[in-house]
């Protein structure tokens, strides 16, 4: 090879052939752009480089980290003597020691499951229990949820037990050194006020079922307001009521409900309030705030929660005679059996049969105002011509005795003798509270005025 091709080979390639010389400017112009892309991939290189800097030094850290050693660890046995406890001093302290056990009846209890879960197996205390002619009744008057507790030794022999009799009254047994002994004692309550409210919807007492309120309660409710709110006529939705009623508890449960305390019921945007107050006698009577009575001399209607089936008329057609005749009574449509209550404090001036009317009851009242029941399907036990009876007393039962298409009540109202409407005449109330009474009444209404406001004011649904 001569001198000519080895420097062909080492001279750098010529993009400008002879035969294909360009200009000079052009041939500059391209040698300044390769010589850019060149500076442009150099500068690249070095980011790449820096940037993984980072990388190496996490990997350099992980490759350099020492290893922990585990099975290099020296490892020793140890044993050391633990003193136990003195077994026969533990079992004395056992021996000493009572156990409680409180359970409620159950649907399907007996007395043998029953004394089982309160840990009872001495059988001298299961013979008292069955043989003895008090705690004998707690066999025969188990009900679901009633209470009975009981004190037993570590082996089972029974000490003490308490069973709730009924609301009022407990069976108590207690281990003597003679034996068992068992007595009734009365109940030691402790009372606190129930504070609840509920929204009418269809009902009172689907009202107070929702609101968790005793149907006793909501009958008390419904008595304190019926001469002011017919209670099958004149509720509306969203109609509202607030209630204080005491509530009797032994070591925090409750075992019973009493008399209510006040009241508030608010009836197509009208307000109505009681408040509770006892009497010498102490039967609670119901007031105002301010001390005006709210029991009237007679009741608006003698049968509860009941609807109206023929109004006072003057010219009515008789479903049997088949003419028109004057109707001097309302009708009360009700199932045979209902209660029948007096309107008023009265004198039985007639009890038996009487023509059209059947079985009927005519109560003679002061001011010559009379009240007639028919109808009825039988009187009350012992009930005669002479007797006293109180307002509310039940006096009869409904029927269709007489001339009658179906069993309801006819009652009437008359005042010296002549027909009123019952469901219009004017009832009288009874005297307000007055004189030192009124200022010891006024100390309790202040006080369960703010009660039930809070409570109606609030978003308070119950508290007891």
């Amino acid at each position: 090879m001569d001198i000519n091709e080895s420097n062909q080979h080492n001279a750098p390639f010529n993009y400008f052939a002879k035969e294909n010389l360009l200009p000079a400017s052009e041939q500059a112009s391209i040698l300044a752009q390769i010589a850019h892309k060149a500076e442009r991939k150099l500068k690249l290189r070095w980011i790449l480089a820096i940037s993984s800097l980072p990388l190496f030094g996490i990997y350099a850290a992980f490759g350099l980290a020492p290893q922990t050693i585990i099975g290099n660890i020296p490892t020793a046995a140890v044993i050391e003597e633990i003193a136990l406890p003195n077994i026969t001093s533990a079992t004395a302290d056992i021996a000493g020691q009572s156990f409680w056990y409180k359970e409620h009846v159950r649907r399907d209890d007996t007395l043998n499951t029953v004394l089982s879960r309160l840990n009872i197996h001495n059988r001298d205390a299961i013979n008292f229990i069955r043989s003895d002619n008090v705690a004998s009744e707690i066999a025969s008057s188990l009900r679901p949820s009633r209470s009975i507790e009981a004190q037993t030794d570590n082996e089972g022999n029974l000490i003490s037990l308490k069973y709730q009799l009924n609301s009022d009254q407990f069976i108590s047994i207690k281990q003597t050194v003679t034996g068992y002994e068992a007595s009734k004692v009365a109940q030691n309550f402790e009372k606190r006020p129930i504070l609840k409210s509920a929204e009418i919807k269809s009902s009172l007492f689907g009202a107070t079922d929702a609101a968790n309120i005793p149907d006793y309660i909501a009958i008390q409710i419904a008595t304190m307001f019926e001469s002011e709110i017919d209670f099958n006529t004149d509720l509306r939705r969203g109609d509202h009521l607030s209630v204080i009623y005491e509530g009797s508890y032994d070591q925090g449960e409750l075992l019973k409900t009493g008399d209510v305390l006040a009241a508030e019921f608010v009836n197509n945007g009208k307000t109505y309030q009681a408040i509770g107050y006892r009497d010498h006698s102490g039967k609670m009577q119901y007031y105002t705030p301010d001390g005006k009575s709210l029991q009237k001399s007679f009741l608006r209607s003698p049968l509860e929660f009941t609807r109206i089936s023929s109004s006072f008329s003057s010219g009515r057609f008789h479903p049997i005679l088949q003419r028109l005749k004057a109707h001097k009574g309302t009708d009360f449509a009700a199932p045979t059996g209902t209660g029948v209550k007096a309107s008023g404090d009265a004198k039985v001036d007639f009890v038996g049969t009487k023509g059209g009317y059947g079985n009927v009851i005519v109560l003679k009242h002061d001011n010559g105002v009379s009240t007639v029941y028919g109808h009825l399907s039988r009187f009350a036990t012992g009930l005669s011509k002479g007797n006293k009876v109180a307002q509310g007393d039940v006096i009869g039962f409904v029927g269709t005795t007489g001339m009658s298409t179906g069993p309801h009540l006819h009652y009437e109202f008359l005042v010296n003798g002549e027909h009123r409407d019952p469901m219009t005449v004017a009832l009288p109330k009874t005297f307000p509270i007055t004189g030192q009474e009124k200022v010891a009444f006024d100390t309790i209404s202040n006080q369960l005025t703010a009660q039930i406001k809070l409570l109606g004011n609030s978003n308070i649904a119950a508290l007891e």
